[in-house]
């Protein structure tokens, strides 16, 4: 018959080995604590939260200043003075309108202003009445008067003006001289006025339209008038 084993005995020599068993966990357990990576949590684009900072547009403010209606205006009573009744009246005087033209005295005789002695020269060219060189008396129209008059003075001077002048005083080529001058109210040449390149030359025009003959002299509005005329003379000198 075997001999029976104490169950404490078997207890104490497992104990022994539970012991180091456990002693081999801890140290793994705190060799793995020692050999564990910690990572930063870090957040993704996509968790981010973009603020941006926009300015509200604010509507402008418009300030009404209140208005103050201005006071009524003021009712100004005249003071009547009260008349008693026993008290005449005495209204203004009011001249008749009632009269006779028969009664009225005759006017003044009307006296018509004075019209200027002397009148103003009208251009040739606005006259209403050209004046009438001898031998233009027949023609009719104011038109065909002045063509007339133009001509018969052209050939005046054409005839009387030394065109040899000009040789003499050594001028070449065309030379031109400007007249200008006025049949007056009754009809004779005055205030001749000439401009040329030599004082010879605007002394011989003077001297030709100085013997222009008596006109008629011309009209505007019925009356006669002082008329200025210009013209110019050309002559060319042969070299």
């Amino acid at each position: 018959m075997k001999p029976k084993k104490n169950p404490k005995a078997d207890l104490r020599r497992k104990w022994v080995l539970f012991l180091q068993i456990g002693l081999i966990l801890v140290l793994f357990l705190t060799f793995q604590a020692f050999q564990w990576k910690t990572y930063d949590a870090k957040p993704s684009e996509d968790d981010k939260i973009v603020v941006d900072n926009l300015e509200e547009e604010t509507p402008p403010i418009t300030i009404i200043p209140e208005i103050t209606p201005p006071p009524p205006p003021k009712t100004i009573v005249d003071k009547i003075d009260e008349v008693p009744d026993d008290k005449e009246i005495i209204e203004d005087a009011v001249a008749p309108t009632d009269f006779d033209l028969e009664d009225l005295p005759e006017p003044d005789d009307i006296v018509e202003p004075e019209r200027p002695e002397e009148p103003v020269d009208v251009p040739f060219d606005f006259i209403e009445e050209v004046p009438l060189f001898p031998g233009c008396e027949d023609l009719n129209g104011n038109s065909e008067r002045k063509k007339c008059m133009s001509s018969k003075i052209s050939n005046f001077v054409n005839r009387e003006f030394d065109t040899g002048l000009g040789a003499e005083l050594g001028l070449t080529g065309t030379n031109l001289v400007l007249v200008m001058f006025v049949v007056n109210k009754h009809g004779l040449v005055e205030n001749i006025q000439t401009r040329a390149s030599h004082p010879k030359l605007e002394e011989e025009a003077r001297r030709v339209i100085g013997k222009l003959p008596e006109m008629k002299p011309g009209k505007q509005g019925g009356m006669a008038v002082p008329v200025s005329y210009t013209i110019p003379i050309r002559f060319k000198v042969q070299e």
